[in-house]
């Protein structure tokens, strides 16, 4: 099993959402959240001044089994994407073991 985190822009959630729903990633937890970027400048609208060193953003949390985490990142980055700085991460961990709860089952069939 695999954990698929994934730092992106909160315009793009909805698309990255509906996208992993069509390859059949129906379960993740996501969270708003502020991070640092490189980006130091400011940014000017309407005359006035705003800090973009604070980026809004939203993280996912996906796990999957191994045969959907390829799947799972290549259908990330082509909708999170807007080829513009700033359209966030993908990190790749591994999971030892997952637990369902309610039964008490053990491994990657809990997540299904």
């Amino acid at each position: 099993m695999k954990k698929i985190e994934a730092i992106i822009r909160k315009s793009k959630f909805l698309e990255v959402k509906e996208a992993l729903h069509e390859v059949g990633v129906n379960f993740f937890s996501y969270w708003d959240v502020t991070g640092l970027g490189n980006e130091k400048k400011g940014h000017v609208y309407r005359g006035v001044s705003y800090s973009t060193s604070d980026i809004q953003r939203r993280y996912l949390s996906i796990v999957v089994n191994d045969d959907f985490e390829e799947i799972t990142i290549k259908t990330i980055l082509k909708a999170a994407s807007t080829g513009k700085v700033g359209d966030g991460k993908i990190f790749v961990s591994d999971i030892k073991t997952a637990y369902r709860i309610r039964t008490g089952e053990e491994g990657g069939s809990t997540l299904n």
